[in-house]
């Protein structure tokens, strides 16, 4: 009888421990499972398939303890990236654009050669988006300089991060950095994007906490609970509405031979999907030479343990409807980017390899900034001349500006590999 009510006491005992685990897995199921909508009401749906082991934890944790995380890394709310593509809803971007020519994307290319050489094709470049003009950036800019701040709240990533609202109901996502590198990143790598002639990238300015300022008074009891340091710089990039997330393209993903300037290859394929394949080209040369590893070699990387990962959605990118991809989070870029380099560089060179299809008028600065060697100092030029703080944030370093012109000049040695590869003579 005794033995009887040991086992039974005993059964009794696990069904309580199995319970609780229950209840405890569903809270913390629950708990990852909880997204945000753009309209900032709640959505129970699955968490996203995010690895323990993500590389994208190594941004929030400094490089001494990084040989030391051999266990769980959470990735949440560390870059902003899979709260931008999922918890936060930060899909509700707005951007003012010209539809004109998107009803044709989506029919067959039938104006002839996708490809001359390692080119795309001069039809292709003529119905070529241009996401954000020049005009449109600097008229951007003059507004959000001018217009006082009446709202923060959550909205772009990472807590530390905000959605602000302007007195003329505009908006932009205000970045506070963990330190100056994300800043200085996302605000070199922009310009470095327009020195590229690259414009997928959201304007962008810098701005400095002063809430005794009338730009920032309205939000004063707000930064105070955001613990923000006063006259700290922030950048602040234009929010764009109804973006949606990009998958990798077949041509770039690992089973592939890559994206090479074959009419057998790319000639079946639709308007729309050459001109997104030309957007990911200009991508790949912004991301090698700002050494963003935060986004197509992020993928590369987990391959390790998710062989699945290159379909799903990409890292900081995303689409407009019209089919424009838009840059966003560029924080990885060039300072921290240059930084971690030894640890990232053969997946940056792996993914530059997979390309040998380019945009002539990329290609041509490419050129020309290996030719003169002065690449530090039109960077420079251009930043100082559009962004009067540019003296408080700083600008590459002496070593990182030389890490830059290398880099530079290992493109157009690869651009030549091509041209000598598919008997392309002459740019």
């Amino acid at each position: 009888m005794r033995a009887v009510s040991a086992n039974l006491l005993a059964l009794l005992l696990l069904c309580t421990c199995a319970s609780v685990f229950y209840v405890w897995s569903r809270l913390e199921r629950d708990n990852t499972g909880l997204q945000l909508t753009s309209r900032g009401s709640a959505h129970i749906g699955p968490s996203p398939d995010l690895s323990a082991k993500t590389f994208r934890a190594l941004l929030a944790v400094p490089v001494a303890q990084r040989l030391h995380l051999g266990g769980i890394l959470d990735a949440h709310n560390l870059t902003g990236v899979a709260d931008q593509t999922g918890s936060l809803g930060i899909r509700d971007y707005h951007m003012n654009v010209d539809n004109k020519g998107s009803a044709q994307r989506g029919v067959p290319a039938k104006l002839g050669s996708p490809v001359e050489g390692i080119f795309w094709s001069e039809w292709l470049e003529d119905k070529f988006p241009v996401s954000f003009s020049e005009e449109h950036a600097r008229a951007w800019r003059g507004r959000a300089r001018g217009h006082r701040i009446v709202r923060l709240e959550p909205g772009c990533g990472r807590i530390s991060n905000q959605l602000a609202t302007f007195s003329d109901r505009s908006k932009a996502c205000v970045r506070y950095g963990i330190n100056a590198d994300q800043v200085q990143g996302e605000t070199l790598t922009y310009y470095l994007a327009s020195l590229l002639g690259i414009t997928n990238l959201p304007p962008l300015i810098l701005a400095q906490l002063n809430v005794d300022s009338e730009q920032w008074a309205s939000v004063r009891r707000r930064i105070g609970g955001l613990q923000w340091s006063e006259r700290a710089v922030v950048s602040l990039t234009q929010w764009v509405a109804n973006l949606t997330g990009v998958i990798i393209p077949a041509p770039l993903r690992q089973e592939s031979k890559g994206l090479r300037p074959l009419r057998g290859e790319l000639g079946n394929k639709t308007t729309a999907e050459l001109l997104e394949l030309m957007q990911w080209t200009d991508l790949i040369i912004l991301d090698y030479l700002s050494a963003n590893f935060d986004r197509l070699v992020s993928n590369l990387f987990s391959l390790q343990w998710d062989s699945r990962v290159m379909e799903r959605e990409t890292n900081n990118l995303l689409r407009t409807p019209r089919g424009d991809l838009v840059f966003i989070d560029n924080e990885a870029g060039l300072v921290h980017g240059y930084r971690v380099l030894d640890m990232w560089e053969k997946y940056h060179s792996t993914v530059l390899d997979s390309v040998c299809v380019f945009r002539k008028r990329t290609v041509q600065r490419v050129i020309e900034l290996h030719r003169r060697r002065d690449t530090r100092t039109r960077l420079l030029e251009l930043y100082r001349d559009s962004e009067p703080l540019s003296p408080e944030l700083g600008f590459l370093s002496d070593e990182h500006a030389g890490v830059l012109q290398s880099r530079i000049n290992r493109l157009y040695k690869h651009i030549l590999h091509c041209k000598v590869k598919y008997h392309q003579l002459g740019v």
